[in-house]
């Protein structure tokens, strides 16, 4: 048999052994190529093409192709583990070293250029439907076209090439350090699946749940007012070592250690699906702590970072709505009469509400369930906007009370206020005490007057008393009065917003649109979301495929066992139902685990990114869990036919 016969023998059993690698590696490909594309695309407007716009793409590609390059190392290694056998036969036969090297170097050549060659090709043709996402996503008003970026193919042929010459020096290495004999042992090591648990590895269990659990109760603790700003990066720290190092005790330890104990239940009486889950699990979770920890913590931080993105997406619309209650929001009065008068030349109907407001100091430390250390003394001096309810047609109240609202800003996931309570309303001479008895979400003026903080709405009485003497200090810097426009037909409200585009002037006084804030949002937020959507989707194809990877060669160890199981009696199906315990097992605590970190993360500070927390999260949540469980699926498809040729 000629070498060239031997190398094209090879590549064929190699490509239909690992064909979820070859996948694996055209996806890399061609997400990497798509997304390359964009940055030199000319039809992307001004939006991405922005310094924060570019920058941001650029940062994504770099973050990419780290995850890609890791994947592939780590992939590699694995498989010329697997090939260690084929090596030293290799060897046996009389073949130099570097003869072997030169038979792997042309088998992973052909591999990647063939690989490139249909990743780029299937990159080019996903690129339209990418760029589609991408300015839907974005809310940009472009159409998508269909362009091959000979720059973007370039880039990506030699960052593709420069982690093959990486994967060449770990072949050659892992050949010139390994003797014959290593390479005949180096799959038959064991891997402790006989040891009994000791003491110490049960203690190591217990405490390993312990710090996962110190580091979710810290986390419920972050920004509740308690901690103060010094001790802030010194608690995330905190937050961050517990949950890392209580996920690598609980691999290494704790996993064995609930198992033992639902062993012991069983009283000694093991049936076949125990043998081969439970006994396989408790042992081999415990020799891949360091890899299933990797993989649960960037799992984390990949579901955190996506959830996050998306609250903030799925909130622009309500957190559009906070900085413009109304269609439109004009800060001074003589602007808001030439910009009517554009709508009355069209023939718009529209609605005007002009509301007077003052900031005045208040002591809110009555109105709050706990005052947190962080904000203690602060709150009895804090700025508030004050209305009267003649400013509004809907709320009435009596002298020395108050209605609340706008109570969902930022500020008020610190600190939470009573259902009912009393505040100290001040100018510069005269204090009034309102007890307010309701709270509302909604806004009646921008969250740009009120700072974010509730506004009180209160007699007209009061508010004429608290209007005179004011601090000029605290006063808004965008005047004292709110102008909203509301388009009475809201067919006419897009043609509203071109007037409204035609006649702002930046350079003027502040004038703001619903739906330009919409769009302006979903554009800022709407970039980010896709940079981590897509780095997300190669994290979670890419750590996938590791998990698959190890399950191979494990299904691989245990053909033997099978083998002698089938010659005893039990059938496919036995086998196949203790092995799909074990893929959940083996799938399903790391994904478990990653929810539940990712939860607590996203829980502690979400207030801060949108208005919504619960929709989103599950979203997302259950989008990662249906993409995840596909590799568990296949992974029991591939013992499924290693049982089958077990006989």
């Amino acid at each position: 048999m000629s070498i060239n016969h031997l190398i094209l023998q090879s590549l064929k059993k190699n490509i239909r052994n690992y064909y979820l690698y070859v996948f694996a590696l055209v996806f890399s490909v061609a997400l990497y190529f798509a997304f390359v594309t964009l940055q030199f695309d000319p039809a992307m407007d001004a939006r991405a093409n922005t310094v924060k716009g570019s920058a941001g793409i650029r940062a994504g590609a770099v973050l990419l192709i780290a995850i890609v390059a890791v994947f592939l190392l780590y992939a590699n290694t694995l498989f010329i583990k697997r090939r260690s056998k084929e090596i030293g036969l290799f060897q046996l036969i009389g073949m130099t070293k570097g003869k072997i090297f030169r038979i792997l170097s042309i088998e992973n050549f052909a591999l990647y250029v063939g690989s490139l060659a249909i990743g780029i090709f299937l990159g080019f043709a996903a690129s339209k439907l990418i760029k589609m996402i991408f300015f839907k996503i974005t809310d940009i008003d472009q159409v998508a076209a269909l362009n091959f970026s000979a720059k973007a193919m370039w880039q990506t042929i030699v960052v593709f090439l420069i982690i093959y010459l990486f994967i060449m020096i770990m072949n050659f290495l892992f050949i010139r350090r390994q003797s014959v004999l290593s390479l005949f042992q180096a799959r038959s090591k064991t891997e402790n699946r006989v040891q009994k648990l000791s003491v110490i590895q049960i203690l190591v269990g217990i405490f390993g749940i312990g710090l996962i659990a110190a580091g979710y109760y810290l986390s419920t603790k972050l920004f509740s007012g308690d901690i103060s700003g010094d001790m802030l990066l010194f608690v995330m720290l905190a937050i961050l070592g517990s949950v890392i190092i209580g996920t690598y005790l609980f691999f290494k330890g704790s996993v064995s250690f609930i198992l033992q104990l639902i062993r012991q239940t069983k009283a000694g009486y093991l049936s076949i699906n125990n043998v081969l889950s439970l006994s396989s699990i408790m042992f081999r979770m415990r020799s891949n702590a360091v890899l299933l920890t990797v993989i649960t913590t960037v799992s984390a931080l990949a579901i955190g970072l996506l959830s996050l993105t998306y609250i903030s997406y799925y909130s622009t619309e309500k957190l559009a709505q906070q900085i413009v209650p109304n269609d439109f929001f004009i800060t001074n009065a003589s602007d808001a009469e030439d910009f009517m008068k554009k709508l009355d030349e069209e023939q718009i109907d529209y609605e005007q509400s002009q509301i007077d407001l003052i900031t005045i100091r208040a002591d809110i430390t009555k109105a709050l369930k706990s005052i947190p250390s962080n904000f203690n003394g602060k709150l009895t001096d804090s700025r508030m906007v004050v209305i009267s309810d003649q400013s509004t047609e809907d709320i009435s109240v009596s002298p020395d009370e108050a209605v609340l609202t706008g109570v969902r800003g930022i500020l008020t996931q610190s600190i939470s206020f009573k259902d009912k309570g009393d505040i100290a309303l001040s100018n510069q001479e005269n204090t009034v005490n309102v007890q307010y008895s309701e709270l509302q979400d909604r806004f009646i003026v921008s969250s740009i007057l009120s700072f974010g903080f509730p506004v009180a709405i209160v007699n007209d009485n009061d508010y004429q008393q608290l209007a005179k003497n004011l601090d000029p200090d605290i006063q808004g810097g965008l005047g004292s009065e709110y102008i909203g426009i509301d388009i009475v037909d809201n067919d006419q409200l897009n043609q509203a917003n071109n007037i409204f585009q035609d006649w702002y002037d930046e350079e003027g006084n502040p004038a703001y649109s619903y739906l330009e804030s919409v769009s302006q949002q979903k554009q800022a937020k709407g970039l980010t979301m896709f940079i981590v959507g897509f780095l997300g989707l190669t994290f979670l194809i890419t750590s996938g495929c590791i998990l698959y990877f190890k399950q191979m060669d494990e299904s691989e160890e245990e053909k033997s066992t099978y083998t002698i199981l089938r010659k005893l009696g039990f059938t496919q199906g036995d086998l196949l139902r203790g092995i799909q315990i074990k893929q959940l097992f083996n799938f399903g605590i790391p994904l478990v685990l990653g929810l539940l970190h990712s939860y607590f993360a996203v829980k502690s500070g979400w207030f801060m990114f949108g208005t919504e927390m619960l929709t989103p999260m599950v979203i997302v949540m259950l989008l990662y869990t249906f993409l995840y469980s596909i590799f568990g699926i296949l992974s029991v498809l591939y013992y499924k036919r290693i049982i089958r040729d077990a006989l």
